[in-house]
């Protein structure tokens, strides 16, 4: 029985990883770089987001906004004249906790990649299954936010290992909190040697210029042929 288990998960991740290689193909065809931005539940992906589509160095940017319900997020960044898609994975998907390869492969023919340099995928807020599931990205990256505590990577690994950039957020409540900053890099480095990590807060915007290099380079490198 476990055998069984074990031989339908990876059948599982096999096909998403199929249908991702045809995500990515398309957006590399499109020219678009694609960012999957993935965090826990309240750790500021939104917020951020909209701090970062702000003088983005003139990069075209739309977001691909996952949610089990609602579309309260997708409101907010489609307030700043961004192009927002949203998928509920509630209605088709039985309320998954997580994108995987599918669902963005559906949303592909509603989003206006001809108009855009990059897409951010907004992830459902996650700390396991988005790290397992592959959706076409050129690049991870996920927010850890201080209000989280320090033990975060050592409890979900995973997520850390998976990504190429940590965003520790909300740094300006650190005074504030029984938090100890340096014992979560040293986590972070423990089980993801060598990540880079960036301070950001989306409230005062203190790092997030950072950020934004960070994609703009990202674009660049992408977009540089073969």
């Amino acid at each position: 029985m476990h055998r069984t288990k074990v031989r339908i998960v990876e059948g599982v991740l096999d096909a998403n990883d199929t249908i991702a290689r045809a995500n990515r193909a398309d957006f590399d065809d499109a020219g678009v770089t694609v960012v999957n931005l993935m965090s826990a539940p309240g750790a500021g992906k939104t917020s951020l987001l909209e701090r970062t589509v702000r003088n983005l160095e003139g990069i075209r940017i739309g977001v691909l906004e996952g949610d089990v319900q609602g579309s309260l997020d997708a409101d907010r960044l489609a307030s700043l004249h961004v192009p927002v898609t949203q998928i509920n994975t509630d209605p088709g998907f039985g309320g998954e906790c997580h994108l995987d390869a599918n669902m963005v492969r559906s949303a592909i023919p509603s989003i206006p990649l001809e108009e855009l340099d990059l897409l951010v995928i907004e992830n459902v807020g996650n700390l396991v299954c988005p790290a397992e599931f592959r959706v076409g990205e050129h690049h991870r990256v996920m927010i850890s936010s201080v209000t989280e505590g320090e033990d975060k990577p050592l409890k979900y690994p995973l997520m850390f290992r998976a990504c190429e950039l940590v965003l520790v957020n909300k740094i300006d409540l650190v005074p504030h909190l029984d938090f100890d900053l340096g014992k979560l890099l040293a986590n972070v480095e423990a089980v993801h040697p060598g990540m880079p990590t960036a301070l950001v807060s989306a409230r005062t915007g203190e790092g997030v210029e950072e950020w934004r290099r960070w994609l703009v380079q990202a674009v660049g490198r992408v977009a540089q042929p073969a």
